[in-house]
């Protein structure tokens, strides 16, 4: 079954850095567009960044780009957030989705404060 789980979250001050990881399993990662969202208190879950299988094209939100960058690592069927320059603003939980067939997974909370 297809499974996804975050990792990497935590608390962080303004300005610093936090890598988020989501590690894969249970279909043929390669070929899919995968995503990161996240939902802060009181607010509606929102993407963040995607990134397309195979040829590996990316989007962002306006609020992280040039900040944030998604990657993926196909032979370890995971894919990564790099989040620089952190600002209170981005605290949220973050989660992984398959972009099709709408699989997420557990989330993982960020916090950026001093």
């Amino acid at each position: 079954q297809v499974q996804l789980v975050e990792s990497g979250g935590g608390l962080v001050q303004p300005g610093g850095s936090l890598r988020l990881s989501c590690a894969a399993s249970g279909f043929t990662f390669s070929i899919y567009a995968m995503s990161w969202y996240r939902q802060a208190p009181g607010k509606e879950r929102e993407l963040v960044a995607t990134i397309h299988g195979l040829g590996g094209s990316t989007n962002y939100a306006d609020s992280v780009k040039g900040r944030f960058t998604i990657s993926r690592d196909n032979a370890k069927n995971t894919v990564y957030l790099q989040m620089n320059s952190l600002k209170p603003e981005d605290t949220a939980v973050y989660y992984c989705y398959r972009n099709s067939g709408g699989y997420w997974g557990q989330g993982t909370q960020v916090t950026v404060s001093s």
